[in-house]
């Protein structure tokens, strides 16, 4: 693992007091940065309950329910069985067995019907961690407004992602445009960074650049109490909640 190459520099995060102790390392100085081991789609149980256990076992405490395809879980936002399609009894299991092993239930990619089923279900708060908002970019990858006020309105987190499918202007002032649409349409405490820095996806800046999109924001007239909550604080405050405590 990277981690035991490098614990200087990285720290996997697996529990609310890793968080914490990542959190105490960097004021302290430290350059280390807490990473959370993640799955963008259930095809990777390939319809196994078993092998949910053994991605947390490993470490994992987020999972996206789907990605670019229909899987054993359910529908996807892109895939052939349609909007209207949710979750299978398959997905429905995965779901209660996520809650039960505190994982994140990621959203992004699932179908609005996926979506909606899986609140129905859960008590727990939920991210999607990388789109937009439907009002301010209408493309199909946006979940409707009213889908994203019902996701912030149980605690969750809505991540705005940096590339012009989402946004539909992926300079940082286009970002930063729809970061601010998010926090009308959601509020302030529920909106956070959903880059998807994935080497895949084409950006304008990198992290390196990230000081850019802070003074789009405020260029956007946005506060420094709210921008601190965007570029992290709702973030961190998100996971520390949902993460488990040791």
């Amino acid at each position: 693992l990277a981690e035991e190459k490098a614990p200087e520099m990285l720290k996997i995060v697996r529990t609310r007091a890793d968080l914490d102790a990542v959190l105490a390392r960097r004021a302290a100085g430290e350059p280390v940065v807490g990473g959370i081991l993640g799955a963008e789609g259930g095809h990777a149980l390939n319809g196994y309950l078993d092998n949910l256990d053994r991605l947390h076992d490993a470490g994992f405490r987020l999972m996206g329910l789907t990605h670019f395809f229909d899987n054993e879980l359910g529908a996807s936002l892109h895939g052939e069985a349609g909007a209207s399609k949710g979750l299978t009894e398959f997905g429905r299991l995965v779901v209660r067995r996520m809650v039960e092993k505190k994982m994140i239930i990621d959203l992004a990619h699932a179908s609005p019907q996926m979506a909606r089923e899986v609140l129905d279900m859960v008590d727990q708060p939920v991210v999607v961690s990388h789109s937009g908002i439907y009002s301010q970019c209408a493309t199909k990858r946006n979940f409707s407004d009213a889908l994203m006020q019902e996701i912030a309105a149980r605690g969750g987190l809505i991540g705005i992602g940096f590339w012009e499918e989402v946004t539909c202007d992926d300079t940082p002032a286009g970002i930063a445009a729809s970061i601010a649409a998010a926090i009308r349409l959601v509020g302030e405490d529920h909106v956070a960074l959903g880059s998807d820095f994935d080497g895949a996806v084409r950006t304008r800046f990198d992290a390196s650049e990230l000081a850019a999109l802070t003074q789009a924001l405020m260029d956007k007239g946005l506060s420094e109490p709210t921008i601190a909550k965007v570029m992290g604080g709702n973030m961190v405050r998100f996971l520390r909640e949902a993460l488990p405590e040791a």
